[in-house]
This record gives structure tokens, sequence and C-alpha cells, in this order.
């Protein structure tokens, strides 16, 4: 009888002057229990590499790309070996048994993709109503963000195009590509954590009146790269 051998994971980290938190990121996912074969890719677009010269385990695959989070995702996936392609911001940490929860997801041959809740890393309490605000809205739309690490079938990624060579909003217009196809992804209850850091840098209403608006302007068709400008 056939062994059945289960699908690999491969992990794409898009960095630009992280070298402070990769290694704990790295760390974190190496630790992670899991029975399969797991790749951590790590995409550095800035000019001087920083990120990559900080890397301490050998087992870390470095590419350097150019700037664009979704340029240098699409390198990461270019380069992956595994089955599965997973998108992590450098500061989310998955769950302890999100690799495998995504292997668990993905059984289903009825979804080609997904992702999973939101929280944040602040004990504030207004970071809980952002966390129920985003699951809810990513239950709604079925579009969930970059930060909630989206995950998708290797082989569908690469044949529908990857992520559009925008500078913002690679993230909606991948899902909103996968909604208008008919393709289905999963929304998975489990948690990442992402860092608070960019609330607490522009104000936690400030960054969170920006985001809806920028989304607002996206759907309306305001180009990306105008778009970009108010992205800072």
């Amino acid at each position: 009888m056939k062994q059945f051998m289960r699908p690999a994971v491969s992990i794409v980290i898009p960095v630009f002057h992280e070298a402070h938190i990769i290694n704990p990121l790295v760390g974190h996912l190496l630790r992670m229990p899991f029975a399969g074969k797991r790749e951590i890719i790590v995409v550095d677009g800035a000019a001087s590499g920083d990120s990559l010269r900080a890397i301490r385990d050998p087992r870390a695959v470095k590419l350097r790309s150019t700037r664009g989070r979704a340029v240098q995702m699409n390198t990461g996936a270019r380069h992956a070996t595994g089955d599965i392609l997973l998108f992590l911001h450098a500061d989310t940490r998955l769950p302890d048994d999100g690799l495998e929860r995504i292997i668990e997801a993905l059984q289903a041959k009825d979804f080609v993709g997904g992702a999973f809740d939101l929280a944040i890393d602040s004990p504030r309490p207004c970071f809980r109503w952002i966390e129920k605000a985003a699951s809810r809205r990513s239950r709604i739309t079925r579009i969930p963000y970059g930060d909630q690490a989206i995950f998708i079938r290797k082989a569908y990624f690469l044949r529908h195009g990857g992520f559009a060579a925008i500078p913002i909003m690679e993230d909606v217009e991948l899902m909103r590509r996968i909604r208008r196809r008919g393709d289905r992804i999963i929304l998975l209850p489990h948690r990442v954590t992402t860092s608070a850091r960019r609330w607490e840098r522009t104000g936690v209403c400030r960054n969170t009146l920006r985001n809806w608006m920028l989304l607002i302007l996206y759907h309306a068709g305001v180009a990306p790269e105008r778009l970009s400008l108010f992205y800072r």
C-alpha cells in the first residue's frame, strides 16, 4: 500500500529592515510541532540586505528581491518547493498548531486556500474591538488581509498569476480574483497574533480610519499606485 505523503508547507516571509525581529520568528517557526516538511523562505526587499545578514539559522532560505511586498512574495513563491504556500508578515506569529491546521483545512479539495482569525499583541481594550471587526469583515466579504497569514495551494497560486504587481492591496486583489472565479477559501477560527506597532506608531483611530478609507477608495477604482502615497 502506498504511504500517504503529507503536503509540504513553504513559509514565505517578505522583509524590509526587519533584522531585529527575524530570528525570533524563524526560531518560532522551526520549533512548531509539525509532522510534515516545512520550508522557510525570507525575501529581503532592502538594498542593504540587513535582514538576511541577521539570520542565524542556516535552514532558512535567503532571497533578494526588489522592494514591494507583492514582488517579494511572488519571488518566494517561485522558489518554493512546498505544495502549500503560507505568506507570513515578519511581525506575525502563528498559533502553535498553525501548520497542522493548514494541512487539515486543505485536505478538503473544495478550498484553494484560506487564512486565520486575527489577534493583536496588546492588552488595550480597543484592540479587542478591532479583532472582532476583522473577523466579521473577513467572513462577510471572504477577503482576509495579509496580516491574517494567507495560505494557498502553490499550483493554484502560480497557475493564476500570483499576487498582482501593485504597491498596496495585493492581498485584497488576490482574494477578489479568487472569489470572481467562484473558488473558495476557508477562514480558520484559530488566531494569528500580530504586532500592534503600526497602530501605536500612527494612533489607533487614525490608522483604522486610514485603512478603511484606503479600502473604500480601492473598491471605488482608485489605482493602488495613488493609494500607496497615503500608506506610510
